[in-house]
């Protein structure tokens, strides 16, 4: 069965049709929700939400573009979303730091540990620093999502990285150093896949 069959029987609301692209597109979209998680179970339900809301809404896809990229999107919303029903997402202060680049010269990459120091960022830092290093989000976009300005954005973004930056050091796992603060590409595409891929073949 082609994807454009199965999303037309899963726009009749074929069972079997929902069951198979749950198959298909669980992991990507789970690796997704795990990274913006604080840990596995908030990862769990933001997926069987996620996908809730894409067989509420697959009818509005009308075939034009990437039928994965427009999962991906509801479900970064359906994460943010319970964020911003929680959380005050601004901070106190949008002095901005400066941003440390350190060049990557480190080939093994420890990706599991890289993601648990993630998910134990703040709420605001968390979802800043992977809205804008691993998704490609601007500033301007982030805060949108989010409710904040685009000074708070930078700055959050900065306090992740710093926060990051003390735990890698204190744990002397150099070896994903490189990672957090080399210059990315301009392209979101290029930034999202890179780490996702490299998140998913991991399978944690």
């Amino acid at each position: 069965m082609s994807l454009e069959e199965l999303i037309d029987d899963c726009k009749q609301g074929n069972r079997k049709a929902q069951e198979q692209l749950y198959r298909k597109y669980s992991g990507v979209l789970f690796g997704i929700c795990l990274k913006y998680s604080r840990n596995k179970t908030e990862a769990e339900d933001s997926l069987h939400d996620s996908f809730m809301t894409i067989f509420d809404k697959i009818h509005q896809f009308g075939s034009k573009g990437s039928f994965e990229g427009w999962m991906k999107r509801i479900t970064v919303n359906t994460v943010l979303q319970k964020y911003r029903k929680k959380d005050h997402l601004n901070v106190v202060s949008e002095n901005i730091e400066e941003e440390v680049v350190v060049e990557s010269s480190y080939a093994d990459i420890n990706l599991h540990t890289l993601l648990s120091y993630i998910q134990e960022l703040p709420n605001k830092y968390r979802l800043t620093f992977n809205m804008y290093v691993m998704d490609g989000y601007t500033h301007r976009e982030i805060g949108e999502q989010l409710g904040t300005s685009t000074g708070t954005s930078k700055s959050n973004l900065a306090r992740a990285r710093m926060l990051l930056k003390e735990k890698i050091e204190a744990n002397k796992d150099k070896a994903i150093i490189g990672v957090l603060f080399f210059l990315m590409p301009k392209k979101r595409t290029v930034r999202l896949s890179a780490l996702e891929n490299s998140i998913l073949k991991k399978k944690i």
